[in-house]
């Protein structure tokens, strides 16, 4: 398995589309509101690999992940971690985060950031067990409740 950049050449945008909705489906009654991925289109996910420093996993040939990684003044902002239902838990994950530690350092930002949904209980689990620490939760706009935890890792 490797992991390349995505530049203004890549052109898989619809094959990565589909690769985050399928990662993503699991979530589909589970979390409300609904996750954002369902927001994308071919068009705001190619504007999202130009605005933002993105990764895919490949299997060969196949992508099997993908992870965007967005700078902020005192971390690397982790989003749409995705990884192909038929190849989680072969090391895809641990990968596009490797590559995301690896870029955080590069620019001298000392933590990645993520969130990830209340619900999602086994992501709060694999986050914690890849080093990430809750730092916060919120509310998404119309609710009441939390619906977001934040978490960080220091590198």
């Amino acid at each position: 398995m490797k992991v390349i950049r995505i530049n203004s050449r890549f052109d898989r945008i619809e094959e990565l589309l589909a690769l985050i909705l399928a990662s993503f489906a699991y979530m589909d009654g589970r979390i409300e509101p609904p996750s954002s991925a369902h927001a994308l289109t071919a068009e705001t996910l190619r504007r999202k690999t130009e605005d933002e420093i993105a990764f895919v996993a490949l299997a060969e040939r196949d992508l099997v992940g993908c992870v965007f990684c967005k700078p902020e003044a005192d971390c690397l902002y982790i989003g749409k971690l995705a990884v192909a239902p038929s190849a989680q838990r072969r090391g895809a994950g641990r990968l596009l985060l490797a590559v995301a530690e690896e870029t955080a350092r590069e620019l001298k930002l000392p933590a990645l950031r993520l969130q990830t949904r209340i619900e999602l209980s086994e992501n709060h689990a694999t986050f914690a067990a890849w080093g990430f620490a809750e730092t916060g939760r919120s509310a998404h706009p119309g609710f009441a409740r939390p619906t977001s935890i934040e978490m960080r890792k220091v590198l």
